[in-house]
């Protein structure tokens, strides 16, 4: 492993894996911009399901309005609306995103 002035380093990510997610991202990114404020099911990569409302994707992250059935905030930073509250998931953790009708 190599050593730099902060440190040892522990991880790199090797040339191939780092375009491999970055293009995962930027093609996420697309998509979900294309469906802003859309109902979506969100499947993550470790199994968490959620259902909401894209309300926006930059910078490698996705804000989902999800309903708060309680009115009570359970997240950090205030809600999107009585009802809803924001959810930040990051793009490469997400393994399928199915749009659902309304």
């Amino acid at each position: 492993m190599q050593s730099t002035q902060m440190g040892k380093v522990l991880y790199q990510a090797d040339g191939p894996s780092v375009q491999n997610v970055k293009a995962i991202r930027s093609n996420l990114h697309q998509l979900c911009r294309q469906y802003s404020n859309r109902i979506v099911r969100i499947e993550t990569i470790d199994g968490q399901i959620f259902v909401g409302r894209i309300v926006s994707c930059e910078r490698g992250l996705l804000h989902l309005a999800v309903r708060n059935p309680s009115g009570h905030r359970a997240f950090f930073g205030m809600p999107y609306s009585n009802d809803e509250l924001i959810l930040t998931l990051v793009l490469y953790e997400l393994l399928v995103i199915t749009l659902l009708s309304t």
